[in-house]
């Protein structure tokens, strides 16, 4: 830890140079943390003055190379970059930024066509691409089109559904409702026909006139009318007769007489029923 801190000190004392250093809570974690930084610090440095130094040399390079070309022009072709014009000066520059540009190792024509030509190739391929992602483009448009149509058709479909939905959901209320409405009033019919029997056993009902005996007596008469319909188109037959029509006024009488027999009965057990049932009491539904 010692060295360490001898490091730190020196390295900030070369950071603050004059200044006084701030000061700060010296143990293990602090130290370690100003000589990591220290470490960086000075890789930095060394990095950058290595970089540095090698754009000087390039630099000096540079200048000898441009020197030389200079004498090269001014020995060859007497020419040297005082006596341009403007013109041409404007014309060098757009050299030079044309080689810069197409990455030349330099300005002849021999660097020139193969960087233009290798330019225009990937020109070419851009433009190939470009149009692919055109035509993949159009494509992708005209299925998100298709998408968007299919969504909305899809979203009316579902709000139509919901609305369906909606309202087979109320018929479905109203016919629960109905239902219990039914059930509570088949209870309130049982409790009043239950009120009833017990009712008419305390009158000492006749058993004849019960719902089953009279059900019973009507499927009788039912059955008898039906029997007496040969009877009728018999008696039909003996009204059409002229040869002794008193003895088929006879016979006429007497079925007449037998059905009116039948149908008072009838008509009487159904009246002593009615006047033996007992009012409705009231009911309180569930």
């Amino acid at each position: 830890m010692e060295e360490k801190l001898v490091r730190v000190t020196l390295w900030l004392k070369k950071v603050y140079g004059d200044q006084p250093i701030p000061q700060y809570k010296v143990n293990a974690r602090s130290v370690d943390i100003l000589h990591q930084l220290a470490e960086c610090n000075e890789t930095r440095d060394r990095d950058i003055s290595l970089l540095m130094d090698d754009m000087k040399q390039k630099t000096a390079e540079y200048g000898l190379e441009a020197n030389y070309l200079q004498d090269l022009l001014a020995q060859s072709v007497n020419l040297s970059l005082t006596c341009l014009s403007k013109m041409g000066t404007h014309y060098l520059n757009a050299l030079v930024d044309s080689a810069m540009a197409l990455e030349t190792k330099d300005t002849s024509l021999a660097s020139f066509i193969p960087a233009i030509n290798d330019l225009t190739s990937d020109l070419h391929k851009v433009e190939s691409r470009n149009r692919e992602l055109e035509l993949e483009l159009t494509t992708f448009r005209e299925k998100l089109t298709k998408a968007l149509v299919l969504e909305k058709r899809l979203q009316d479909d579902l709000k139509k559904t919901e609305e369906h939905v909606m309202v087979e959901k109320a018929k479905a209320d109203s016919r629960t409702q109905n239902m219990k409405f039914l059930k509570n009033k088949s209870e309130d019919f049982k409790f009043r026909i239950k009120a009833a029997e017990e009712q008419l056993v305390a009158n000492r009902m006749d058993p004849s006139l019960t719902h089953e005996s009279l059900v019973s007596l009507s499927e009788k008469l039912a059955e008898l009318k039906q029997q007496t319909r040969p009877l009728k188109k018999k008696l039909k037959s003996y009204l059409d007769l002229t040869p002794n029509p008193s003895l088929a006024r006879v016979k006429i009488e007497e079925v007449k007489r037998e059905l009116n027999a039948l149908e008072e009965e009838f008509s009487a057990k159904v009246d002593m029923l009615a006047l033996s049932v007992p009012e409705p009491r009231k009911h309180q539904f569930m």
